[in-house]
């Protein structure tokens, strides 16, 4: 597998917001991450990508363990977070280029810049401020950066927010192609949508827990809901949420 979680777990005064998670995903798959608000989505990717260290538990990318080999494993991943974090003072240009050293890439990355930011028809406007830069034109920018060291791993947190419907077309053609081309993606959204159309397995995460996980067909049969990925995804999580409920009303 290129993922590996092993009982990942993260614990805040004493709330575990992530408790024990188990998976392993292969190289090039589309993977999506679901659940419903405050399941542990976004703290599951942060440990993921390395932003936040776990209480408990190991992270394992392409076979390196991210404790143990953090540079080698972020030289592997690309992240594009929910709220990206970018120097407003820069134009898109000097700001890829600040990423480009930071990945310790060659001259050669100019090129691939170019490419970048014409698929992402940022073209135009790479020597703008990005103070300057639309919202939706921000998040198009980090996706740059977050593939511009050609990452064998992509862990995308709400990658929609903002953009415009050809730029969400965009987007997802392009996770297709990532894949397509062995690049594995561990995609959170709150799209069922999305996930449907862009995901080949599909795992719910539920306070802290995974609850369900496998491909539609899977998780149709495991709801017993032959419906859409909304109807599989509301009967799986009010289940487990009404189970939760009753265990904590018995005496």
């Amino acid at each position: 597998p290129m993922i590996r979680l092993i009982n990942l777990t993260k614990v805040y005064q004493g709330l575990k917001a992530v408790d024990g998670l188990n998976l392993e995903i292969d190289k090039g798959a589309r993977f999506g991450f679901l659940g419903p608000n405050g399941a542990g989505k976004t703290t599951t990717i942060k440990m993921l990508a390395g932003v936040l260290r776990p209480t408990q538990g190991r992270v394992i990318i392409d076979g390196l363990d991210l404790d143990r080999e953090p540079e080698a494993v972020k030289g592997r991943v690309g992240f594009i977070p929910d709220r990206p974090f970018i120097y407003e003072k820069l134009t898109g240009r000097e700001f890829l280029e600040l990423v480009a050293g930071l990945y310790h890439l060659n001259s050669g990355s100019s090129h691939r810049l170019g490419e970048l930011l014409g698929i992402f028809d940022l073209t135009h406007w790479q020597d703008e401020l990005i103070e300057s830069y639309s919202h939706g034109m921000r998040q198009r920018l980090i996706m740059c950066a977050a593939l511009l060291h050609r990452p064998k791993v992509l862990v995308v947190d709400e990658p929609m927010v903002g953009l415009d419907p050809r730029g969400a077309k965009l987007v997802k053609d392009l996770f297709r192609q990532e894949a397509e081309q062995g690049t594995t993606l561990f995609l959170s959204t709150h799209s069922l949508e999305v996930a449907e159309e862009v995901c080949d397995q599909i795992a719910i995460i539920q306070a802290g827990r995974i609850i369900a996980t496998g491909s539609g067909e899977n998780l149709r049969v495991q709801a017993g809901v032959d419906g859409n990925l909304e109807q599989i995804f509301l009967k799986l999580t009010e289940g487990k949420r009404l189970a939760h409920e009753r265990s904590l009303s018995a005496p």
